[in-house]
């Protein structure tokens, strides 16, 4: 079955740097686009970024543009997502997606807290 398994937040301090990882199995990883999502405490989940399945083409949301860097490594089926100069608005649950076969499957999610 298709697995999502994301890695790497924690607590940070503002203008500090954190390296998300998304591990997958179950599907061929290299075919799919992929997406990074979070959700911060009483508001929706929104997309942060997203990346081809060439890894070819890349977008992002407007407030992390020039922040973070999606990435993939298709020989790992890993997706990451690099976070710098981060700010606390940048607080918020980060979750990793793909939409395989007519179904979206999400992770569980990983907690990222920007604060002093």
């Amino acid at each position: 079955q298709v697995q999502l398994v994301e890695s790497g937040g924690g607590l940070v301090q503002p203008g500090g740097s954190l390296r998300l990882s998304c591990a997958t199995s179950g599907f061929t990883f290299s075919m799919y686009a992929m997406n990074w999502y979070r959700q911060a405490p009483g508001k929706e989940r929104e997309l942060v970024a997203s990346i081809s399945s060439a890894n070819i083409g890349t977008n992002y949301a407007d407030a992390v543009k020039g922040r973070f860097i999606i990435s993939r490594d298709n020989t790992k089926a890993t997706m990451y997502l690099q976070m710098n100069s981060l700010k606390p608005e940048d607080t918020a649950v980060y979750y990793c997606r793909t939409f395989y076969e007519g179904r979206t499957y999400w992770g569980q999610g990983t907690q990222v807290t920007v604060s002093s």
